[in-house]
């Protein structure tokens, strides 16, 4: 598999872009659980982390950026600059993931 640079600044030290191959983007939408809700409401009542939400969110942003990283090497991209992440509800209990930026040819 090919591995490309993905950063969040618009330039890659000691390489020159040289052609710019557009947006790519890589996204997931996921759904809280009953179970996890339960035991949400219950952290929420001592307080501390709920470390399944923290998984959950962990592994959307994976899922995201790893779909991010195929559509640039499907575009034959070196890098990806500018890379962010950001997230939106879709519904009551639902959201989504986006991982996005530009991929780029290096030189």
């Amino acid at each position: 598999m090919k591995k490309i640079i993905v950063s969040t600044t618009d330039e890659i030290p000691g390489k020159r872009i040289v052609t710019n191959l557009g947006i790519v983007r890589g996204n997931t939408v996921r759904a809280r659980n009953i179970g996890r809700d339960i035991g949400a409401g219950l952290k929420n009542l001592i307080g501390g982390e709920i470390k399944t939400y923290t998984e959950m969110i962990s592994e959307s942003r994976e899922e995201a950026y790893n779909r991010m990283v195929n559509d640039a090497i499907a575009k034959g991209a070196d890098a990806v600059v500018g890379f962010r992440f950001m997230t939106s509800m879709i519904m009551q209990g639902a959201s989504e993931m986006l991982a996005y930026g530009t991929a780029v040819k290096l030189k």
